[in-house]
């Protein structure tokens, strides 16, 4: 089983719409989303889930109303100022919890003498196991202001690798979360290749650099494209020549075209379509060699 990463070092390089178009042109390939914080690769492939799993990781603080005496020292002690306060007209206060505030590092269950505070599991999100047009997918979505991309990450690589094996695909196509931090490098470890979409921009050229140090952190073999290089080709040569300079291969550019936003509208890969930048993708797609 091969797997390649597809990754940006920061959000709006078209890193999704290239990976999308890499499933199409994969024939016998598993797809996975892991940008589980905000995925939309979805959007594309439009998959028909077939089988959905909570996930949890974590915990979480609840107070127990009719435990609870209203001694206050959960208030007093969290330091995430998750517990808030409130008079119900009684004279008595009344303490509840903020789920999307607490960090669930348990402070408030300790300290509290009627043990009134319940510490459940979080429940984080859902992951999903679908079929597309081009074979299956596997992806994820996490709730809002949950922690624990990282771990979700991890489980729909796991999942992807599964079908992998007993289907009988050879290769594993992931679309990486944006940035270098915990989801990145869940998504990039133990990966065969690793293809990292810039633009030319000086955010993008930033972005470059920091992930191409992180890929050369775990020995992961980097590839670069320069996404939407004719925006600014001073930039694109330069970037161009860091990345070769860092270690990394240069498999090509594609071309600004307009028509990748209309075959987003139309729920197609832009090797779906006469895009003319849909050449520029298969160009690349051939030089992975996966």
């Amino acid at each position: 089983m091969r797997e390649l990463v597809v990754i940006s070092g920061k959000g709006g390089t078209g890193k999704t719409s290239i990976t999308a178009s890499f499933a199409a042109l994969a024939k016998r390939a598993v797809i996975a989303d892991c940008d589980v914080d905000a995925p939309d690769l979805h959007l594309i492939l439009s998959p028909t889930i077939m089988e959905s799993y909570d996930f949890y990781s974590g915990h979480e603080a609840i107070i127990d109303q009719e435990k609870c005496t209203r001694c206050g020292l959960c208030f007093d002690h969290c330091r995430f100022e998750a517990v808030t306060e409130a008079n119900l007209g009684n004279n008595l206060p009344h303490f509840e919890i903020d789920s999307l505030a607490c960090e669930g590092c348990g402070v408030c269950v300790r300290f509290c003498p009627e043990n009134a505070i319940k510490f459940p599991e979080r429940h984080c999100g859902q992951w999903m196991v679908s079929q597309m047009r081009f074979g299956p997918m596997v992806h994820a979505r996490l709730n809002p202001a949950a922690e624990n991309s990282g771990k979700l990450v991890s489980t729909v690589r796991r999942e992807a690798h599964r079908i992998s094996d007993e289907q009988n695909l050879p290769v594993v196509i992931v679309d990486g979360p944006p940035g270098i931090g915990c989801p990145v490098i869940a998504s990039l470890t133990g990966a065969t290749r690793v293809l990292v979409v810039a633009e030319p921009t000086v955010s993008g050229e930033h972005a470059l650099k920091r992930i191409l140090v992180l890929a050369k952190h775990f020995n992961l073999p980097a590839s670069v494209c320069v996404n939407k290089y004719d925006l600014n080709l001073p930039m694109t040569r330069t970037m161009e020549k860091e990345a070769r300079k860092s270690g990394a291969d240069v498999l090509g550019r594609i071309r600004y075209d307009r028509a990748v936003t209309l075959a987003q509208m139309q729920n197609k890969a832009v090797v779906e379509t006469d895009a003319r930048s849909a050449e520029d993708i298969r160009i690349i797609w051939g030089r992975l060699s996966l």
